[in-house]
Formats: C-alpha cells, structure tokens, sequence
C-alpha cells in the first residue's frame, strides 16, 4: 500500500469505526445546528457534507430539513450509510480530488477531513473544487484540528480498550505531518495502521484559502462558534465564500 494510500486502507476497516464509536454525536449536532443557523440557511439549500464518513453529519443536517449529499472515499462507509437514504438524503462515492457533477449552496468538510497528502498542491486542487461546487453565494464550511493546541498538548502514547480490542497509540509530529500510529490484535492476527494529516495552522489555511480564491468571513474556535485563539481553541472553524 503506498504510504499517501493510508486513508483508504484504514477509512475502510471495521476497526477505524470501532476506534472512533464513541465520537460524541451531541457535539456534531450542536455543531451543524449553531452552524446553519449563522450561516442562515433556508430549508431549500442542498449541502454536500464531503467526506462524510457513514454519514452521521448528513443525517444530522438532513433532519434539520435540508437537503443533504453525503459523499466518500470509502465505499463502506458509504454503502452503510445508504441505509438513512430518503428523498432529500443520498450518499454517494466521491474523491474530493474530483470535480463535482453538480453546484451546491453550501459545502462541509468536517471534522479534520483534509490535508491527508503530501503535496500542497493536493490540498489545493481541492479547495478549487470545493470553490467550484460552490453556487453563487454559497458557503465553505471548514473544520480541522486546531494544530497549534495539538502541538503544545501532544500525547505521544495512549492505550484504549474498545470492544475488548486494545489499540496502542503513539503519536508525533514530523516532517511537516501530524502522525498517529495505531497497533493493536484483532480476529486473530495482528494489525498496524497510521493516520496523517498536514500540520495546517491558521496562517498556512488562510494562504491557502487566498490561492483557492475563497474569500474567509469567520473564523472560530469550537463548536459553541466561539473565536479563534491559537493557542487554547480546540478547533479551526473556516467559513468562506
């Protein structure tokens, strides 16, 4: 598996969904519904939350009354997400490096679901095609880590058990990256998978934001829409147009 192919390997595991189950869905919710409440969006706005892993944002948003497009790498997050289908709700699978087939009022990425590749220009060429899918007017909603917290409170080692599977973590940041090595023994074999993501602080994304021609209007700190501060925000919230 290539090294900048980690995220279709392990985005597609039982055991990345087992890790992360306990992913507080009160603050996803909070999230969206404090988030389409500023940003004012009417019950007809179609939104493209991408990449929107088995869907939970989408589900979310679509109960608010929206209409919702969730779109994935991973095609069994996606084909378990099908199951909360309706006619305002699909799921779809979608490379965020690939134009999209349609225009949107407002696009999500959430919760640290970009910077996974090695070359700036990856990173680029996504944020134009999220410009791109934008309609006129429409909204960018980005969300990611805040790196510079991550770096001043960095845990280089953790243990969890979840479901009677122990996965070792260990954690650094090298080479421009953000790396979590995650090692643990399940259905009889041992497994060893990474995540990575760029260490992307505020200043790097609002270079980037500036060549993807995104305009920012907000910048916050936490689900709650608080503002930003670097060293003590939880989050990096981007919104653009």
């Amino acid at each position: 598996m290539k090294t900048q192919d980690w995220y279709s390997e392990w985005f597609n595991t039982p055991y990345y969904h087992i890790l992360y189950k306990e992913r507080n869905d009160k603050d996803a919710e909070l999230f969206m519904k404090n988030m389409t409440s500023f940003l004012n969006l009417p019950k007809s706005a179609h939104i493209l939350d991408l990449p929107c892993g088995k869907g939970r944002h989408s589900v979310y948003l679509n109960s608010l009354g929206y209409e919702v497009t969730g779109g994935d790498l991973a095609e069994n997050s996606i084909e378990s997400a099908k199951k909360f289908e309706n006619d305002r709700l699909k799921f779809i699978v979608q490379d965020m490096r690939c134009p999209f087939d349609m225009n949107y009022d407002a696009i999500f990425n959430l919760f640290t679901s970009f910077g996974y590749f090695e070359e700036d220009k990856e990173d680029l060429l996504i944020l134009e095609n999220f410009k791109q899918g934008l309609k006129k007017g429409g909204f960018f909603v980005f969300d990611f880590l805040n790196a510079e917290k991550v770096k001043l409170n960095l845990v280089s080692e953790e243990t969890k058990t979840v479901d009677h599977i122990t996965f070792h973590i260990q954690r650094e940041i090298k080479d421009g990256f953000i790396f979590k090595h995650i090692s643990f023994f399940a259905d009889g074999k041992n497994h060893s998978y990474k995540e990575q993501v760029k260490y992307l602080d505020v200043d790097k994304m609002k270079n980037y934001f500036q060549k993807a021609c995104l305009n920012i209007t907000r910048v916050f700190g936490d689900y709650h829409l608080n503002p930003y501060e670097s060293e003590t925000s939880d989050r990096l919230i981007i919104v653009a147009r």
